[in-house]
Order: structure tokens, then sequence, then C-alpha cells
């Protein structure tokens, strides 16, 4: 599994013009679900996000995590994370995890970090999005479990 963390300001998710999904201060999550991952993959990548101090204390030092700014979360799937660009000019998405197992995984990761009490809004798996963000920052992350 693997994660593209983006602290932002605010973020949405549009499909088909309309916005389904908005957050403001918090960290927009891109997720890609690989073959080999498992529930305790998505749930220990979950925790250790809801962990990550990446947010400024008053000293200007990342040294806070989501929940002490009272931050929010918008979590979006995107099976083109885990591509292999390793040949020719043309991604593979072979080692991407197939949709019917992607979908239950994106949901424990999700229900994960949920049942942290974080405030968490979606994207619509399976669906063309379009994701809009202000970047706070930047601040960005790609974690791997």
């Amino acid at each position: 599994m693997k994660v593209v963390v983006q602290r932002v300001k605010e973020a949405s998710v549009a499909v088909g013009g309309n916005t389904i999904s908005s957050i403001g201060k918090g960290v927009l999550l891109l997720a890609g679900i690989g073959k080999g991952d498992t529930p305790g993959t998505a749930k220990d990548l979950a925790q250790k996000i809801l962990k990550l101090r990446i947010f400024e204390d008053d000293a200007g030092k990342m040294n806070l995590d989501l929940k002490q700014v009272e931050g929010q979360i918008l979590s979006v799937s995107q099976f083109t994370l885990m591509a292999d660009t390793s040949k020719g000019n043309r991604p593979g998405f072979g080692p991407s995890a197939p949709p019917d197992q992607a979908k239950i995984l994106l949901k424990i990761f999700n229900d994960e970090l949920k049942i942290s009490g974080a405030d968490i809004a979606e994207g619509e798996f399976g669906s063309y999005m379009e994701v809009s963000l202000i970047n706070d920052g930047p601040v960005t992350f790609v974690l791997e479990q």
C-alpha cells in the first residue's frame, strides 16, 4: 500500500462536476492498494498517518499530529500510485490490487481512520474524480507499507 499525504488548507473532490466531499485544514490522502496488501497493512498505515507529526507548533516546528490541530481528512483512492513505470513509456498496472479487493481494503483503511474520531471525507471509489487542493507548505510525504 502506498499513500501520498498532503498537508492542505482545504481540499475537495468532484464527480461529474458536482462536489461530493470537501475539507478544511488537514490532510489529503491519495491511497493506492497493491496486490499483496492485507487488512493489517491498511490498519497499520492508517495508524501511522494519524500519528504523523506534520503540523507546526507555536515555535514553527513540525511537532503536532492531525488530532492536535483538529484537522480533517479527505481520503481518495488512486490505483495509479501502484503503477510499474520501470519499462517503456506506458505505465503498467499489474501491481495494483483488483478493484474488488482494493475497495475492501480502502474501506478498512478509512474505517481505521474513523475509529480515531477523525473527521473524514471520502472520494468515490472507481469514479473519475477531480481533486482540488490548496497545499499547505507545500508539505507532502509518500508512505509505503
